[in-house]
C-alpha cells in the first residue's frame, strides 16, 4: 500500500473509525486517540491490509474495537473510573495526607468487605480487584464457564455496594 492509498483509506474510514470508538468509550478525547491508534497499526500491518473495499473496512473496524477493549480493560482505566466514583475529596491524586490516609482507609474496607464475602463472590471479587483479572482469566483459573463467573462477578459488585455505601 501507498502513502496515497492510505491517505484514501483515511479520509474515507476516519469517521467511521472514531464512530466505532466513541461508541465503545464514550470519550471524545479518547474516540479521537484511539482512531489515531487504529490507523497507525493499520499503517504499520499495511502488508496484512485486504484488497477487497469491503474486507478492508471490516479489517479496520477488528483494529478499532479492539483497540477501545484494550482501552476498556485496561488497570488505568478501571483505576480512574474506581477515582471517578469515590467522593472528591478522595481523589486519586491528591496531595493531603489526611485525604491519602481516607483513601488508604476506604481501600482497607473495600478489601475487607470483599474478603468476608461468601464463596463463590469472595474469590472472584479479590481476583476482579485485587489481583485485575478479567472474566475470562479467572473462569480459567476456577475451571467455571465464563457466564458463571460474570454473573458471580455482578452479584458481588451488588453485594459489595452495599457493604460499602457509607465509603462512597
Amino acid at each position: 500500500m501507498t502513502e496515497r492509498e492510505f491517505e484514501a483509506l483515511v479520509s474515507r474510514y476516519e469517521r467511521l473509525v472514531y464512530t466505532v470508538c466513541y461508541q465503545l468509550i464514550q470519550n471524545d478525547a479518547q474516540a479521537q486517540d484511539l482512531t489515531q491508534d487504529t490507523f497507525m497499526s493499520v499503517w504499520t500491518h499495511r502488508a496484512q491490509c485486504p484488497q477487497q473495499a469491503d474486507s478492508a473496512r471490516a479489517w479496520i473496524c477488528r483494529i478499532a474495537v479492539n483497540k477501545a477493549k484494550d482501552t476498556l480493560k485496561s488497570a488505568y482505566s478501571r483505576r480512574v473510573s474506581a477515582c471517578e466514583s469515590l467522593p472528591e475529596a478522595a481523589c486519586c491524586d491528591t496531595e493531603q495526607p489526611q485525604q491519602r490516609t481516607e483513601l488508604a482507609d476506604s481501600a482497607s474496607a473495600a478489601r475487607a468487605a470483599a474478603e468476608q464475602l461468601a464463596e463463590p463472590y469472595r474469590t472472584v471479587s479479590l481476583l476482579y480487584f485485587f489481583k485485575q483479572k478479567t472474566c475470562t482469566e479467572i473462569a480459567q483459573l476456577l475451571g467455571r464457564p465464563y457466564k458463571t463467573v460474570n454473573t458471580q462477578l455482578y452479584r458481588a459488585k451488588q453485594l459489595l455496594r452495599i457493604q460499602l455505601a457509607e465509603y462512597l
